[in-house]
């Protein structure tokens, strides 16, 4: 349950940078969605985690199978969040900046192929 909701949520913070990035630079556009979109990914994760801490912290024996659950629930929770708001946006920005790399590499390889050969005659001299 938890894992569909931060799934959402990072398909909602990916399709946002898309359609910020639309109009913006593209750092722009990840900050600007990363502002937007911390408060509602910190609520749904820290109210999550929070709601399973009392079985975490449950000591009777009946108890015994569900902490461990609700230990990895929490903590996946947790660190699924971390990843959302660091890594989806350092990856997004490494996306960008290799694409604009292939681009001025597959632009210069274009425009050689195009360009006439400058160690052959120029005609008289």
């Amino acid at each position: 349950m938890a894992g569909k909701a931060l799934l959402r949520v990072g398909t909602i913070y990916t399709k946002y940078l898309k359609d910020a990035e639309k109009g913006m630079a593209a750092f722009e556009a990840v900050r600007d969605a990363s502002i937007r979109r911390l408060r509602p990914i910190l609520l749904t994760s820290l109210t999550t985690s929070m709601g399973l801490l009392p079985i975490m912290l449950e000591t009777s024996t009946q108890a015994r199978f569900l902490v461990p659950m609700a230990i990895s629930l929490g903590f996946g929770v947790l660190f699924s969040t971390l990843v959302i708001l660091l890594l989806v946006p350092s990856l997004y920005l490494i996306r960008e900046d290799a694409i604009a790399i292939l681009r001025v590499a597959l632009g210069r390889k274009a425009a050689d192929s195009a360009s006439p050969d400058l160690g052959a005659a120029k005609g008289p001299a």
